[in-house]
């Protein structure tokens, strides 16, 4: 039901209309009324109803008056002006104001039935639009998270000119204006591997980045961004003298929200503050310099640049004896290979060595490095089922030999294994992400016709985490799920209505869709004309 709110100063006419029109036939619940516009304003702001129909000429404030307020407070709502023969110039006035329509008196049933039912079907006619759009913009929001991914990797890899950077984020409506830039990079630790992660896991994850996302929208100075499936970016823009309070509200929610849902294994690194778009690539890459340091930091979820140059300082002693023994700690390889980058691999071995670099004149110490290396690294791998010979350099001996006796480059031993090792992962990470692409193509292929397919739906039916198989999709077929899913209804209801002489509606409900009217509507988003000019060669 409608709700109608009625003002009129006659007291005669106001009686005649409540008592005597049968609202609820129409489709309407009479919700109010009063005798001047003055009386009527703040019941109107608390009733909030959907047709007003007022008195033109009333004492204290009059119909036109009210319905210029009322318009900007309750853009949508519809109103109804009842005026004499003798008052046209106020109705012309009315209507530029926004009035729908107006109602000579006497005021008849028939003309009044007329107008309510005329305007019944403009309301629900617009609110179905309404609903329309923001269930398709909710569907497209997927494709403008990707976009924002695809063009902020090409910023942060310096691929970008400054003008380039503005041109291609005005076309994606990313406003980046801003004098100073910061950025921090949210990691949020996912096991590797396997992308079956159990579902209280998964359920934590998504309630930590909603949580985040919901409070970061909130403020223009954050701009968030899924890097990967577990990493988050939240890039901070504002004036130069703010960017330390910026930093740290953001910093003090991020932990704030992971200490409420009980999330131990995350790492936040916080970058250096940048003055040019330009340089957001070196932001990025300091940050990412930054972040490589968690795996010598597992309880510290906070990292700096502060961070990284403590740890490079190493021991103040000669002797092996001295080193902590923590460093030394075998899970420090594990947990690299684990979640670790390529991209990281340099930053990792250097601060790995640094932590030790004044006991690496013992070759005692020498010994039981390279060992405590190459077993974790083997112990790794042949969990995850590759045979150890796939990933030791053919050259080992001799560099292990050199590195051991003579003090060799162990860094370069260091790189060598443990980048044949990620290479190795990566590929089998590919690999294992092609099948379940494949799985998840043939299910769509079979089941895209289903209202109820959605992303969660495939993953689960293929066994896997909604957040991996979007990450996968997405990544190997360089398009959104929902736009893939959206593109084969429309080829096959383009066939339809080339082919067969099916109605509309008929149609909708064979390619997914339960509402004939939304199917018309992401039909004419997508294609460009409606179904039926698309049936008659238009």
């Amino acid at each position: 039901m409608l709700k109608v709110f009625l003002v009129e100063d006659e007291s005669i006419v106001r009686e005649g209309l409540k008592n005597n029109i049968p609202w609820r036939e129409y489709g309407y619940e009479f919700t109010g009324e009063a005798n001047d516009g003055e009386m009527a304003l703040p019941m109107i702001r608390k009733i909030r109803p959907d047709v007003l129909i007022t008195d033109i000429r009333m004492p204290f404030m009059d119909g036109l008056a009210l319905s210029q307020i009322v318009v900007q407070e309750i853009p949508e709502i519809k109103i109804i002006i009842i005026s004499g023969y003798d008052e046209f110039e106020y109705v012309q006035r009315a209507i530029r104001v926004g009035v729908e329509q107006y109602l000579l008196k006497p005021i008849t049933r028939g003309a009044l039935r007329k107008v309510l039912l005329e305007l019944r079907e403009k309301i629900e006619n617009e609110r179905e639009q309404k609903n329309y759009l923001e269930t398709f913009q909710n569907e497209m929001k997927e494709y403008e998270d990707y976009a924002r991914r695809n063009f902020l990797e090409r910023v942060f890899g310096g691929v970008l000119s400054a003008q380039q950077i503005y041109e291609e984020a005005a076309k994606i409506s990313l406003n980046l204006d801003g004098p100073c830039y910061n950025l921090i990079l949210l990691n949020l630790l996912v096991k590797r591997q396997s992308p079956e992660l159990g579902a209280e896991e998964a359920e934590m994850h998504g309630r930590v980045r909603e949580a985040l996302l919901r409070y970061f929208m909130r403020f223009p100075e954050y701009l968030t961004f899924y890097w990967n499936i577990n990493l988050l970016g939240i890039l901070i823009k504002g004036e130069a003298e703010r960017m330390e309070e910026l930093t740290k509200r953001c910093v003090d929610h991020i932990e704030k929200i992971c200490r409420e849902e009980n999330m131990t294994e995350w790492h936040a690194a916080v970058g250096d503050p940048v003055e040019r778009l330009s340089m957001l690539a070196e932001c990025y890459t300091k940050a990412n310099h930054i972040l490589a340091h968690r795996f010598f930091h597992p309880k510290q979820h906070i990292l700096t640049e502060k961070d990284t140059e403590d740890y490079l300082l190493g021991n103040d002693t000669k002797s092996f004896e001295a080193v902590d023994s923590a460093k030394m700690n075998p899970e420090i390889i594990g947990s690299f290979l684990r979640e670790g980058k390529q991209e990281e691999l340099e930053d990792f071995i250097k601060g790995y060595l640094a932590s030790v670099k004044d006991a690496l004149g013992s070759r005692m110490f020498r010994d039981y490095l390279l060992l405590n290396i190459r077993f974790s690294v083997i112990h790794y791998m042949e969990d995850g089922g590759i045979d150890k010979q796939a990933i030791l350099p053919e050259d080992e001996y001799h560099m292990v030999r050199d590195a051991s006796v003579n003090g060799g480059d162990i860094y370069a031993y260091m790189r060598k294994l443990l980048g044949q090792a990620l290479a190795l992962r990566d590929k089998e990470s590919v690999n294992q992400g092609k099948r379940v692409l494949k799985r998840g193509l043939e299910y769509i292929e079979e089941n895209f016709s289903d209202e109820r397919l959605s992303l969660n739906t495939v993953a689960g039916a293929i066994g896997v985490s909604g957040n991996y198989f979007s990450s996968v999709f997405s990544q190997e077929m360089q398009i959104t799920f929902i736009e893939y899913v959206t593109k084969k209804r429309m080829e096959k209801a383009k066939k339809l209505l080339r082919q067969t002489e099916k109605y509309s509606g008929e149609i909708a409900a064979q390619v997914g869709y339960k509402d004939p009217h939304y199917f018309s509507f992401v039909f004419k988003k997508t294609v460009g004309c409606t179904p039926r000019e698309y049936r008659s060669g238009k």
